[in-house]
C-alpha cells in the first residue's frame, strides 16, 4: 500500500458521474452531519468522492461543507479500506458541528458500512398489477 507524507494512507479521488453512481448502489450507513456509501473496487487504494447538494445552501456554504469534509476524510484516511469506493454525501449540519464531531462521525460510518451486500436493488421497472 502506497503511503503518504507522515505515513498516512493515499486516497484516490472520484471523478466521474459513473464512479458516483455504482457507489450508490452499494451499502449505505448514515449520521446526522453526513452520509456514506461504499461499495467494492478493483484498485488497490481507496477511491474517495464527496457530493453536497443545493438544498444544503447556497456556493460558499456548499464549498465549506466539502473543504470540512475533505479534511475529515484526510484525518480518517488510515480507517478506509482499499479496494473499495466511498463517497461522503454533506449535510447542512456539517457546517456548524465542531471537526471532531465530524471526524468521529466519518469513522463510525466507515465502521459501520456494509459494503458486502449492497442496501438497493434495482428494480425491473414492472409494477405488480395484481390478480
Amino acid at each position: 500500500m502506497k503511503a503518504g507524507p507522515l505515513g498516512t494512507q493515499r486516497l484516490r479521488g472520484l471523478k466521474r458521474r459513473s464512479e458516483f453512481l455504482r457507489t450508490a448502489g452499494g451499502g449505505r450507513s448514515g449520521r446526522p452531519n453526513l452520509a456514506l456509501q461504499a461499495i467494492a473496487s478493483a484498485g488497490d487504494v481507496p477511491g474517495i468522492g464527496i457530493t453536497v447538494s443545493r438544498k444544503v445552501g447556497n456556493a460558499p456554504e456548499r464549498n465549506r461543507v466539502k473543504r470540512r469534509l475533505r479534511a475529515a476524510a484526510r484525518t480518517c484516511a488510515a480507517h478506509f479500506r482499499p479496494r473499495h469506493d466511498y463517497v461522503l454525501v454533506g449535510r447542512r449540519e456539517a457546517l456548524t458541528a465542531p471537526f471532531g464531531e465530524l471526524v468521529a462521525d466519518l469513522e463510525k460510518l466507515i465502521a459501520r458500512v456494509d459494503v458486502a451486500s449492497p442496501t438497493r436493488h434495482k428494480s425491473s421497472g414492472r409494477r405488480n398489477k395484481g390478480p
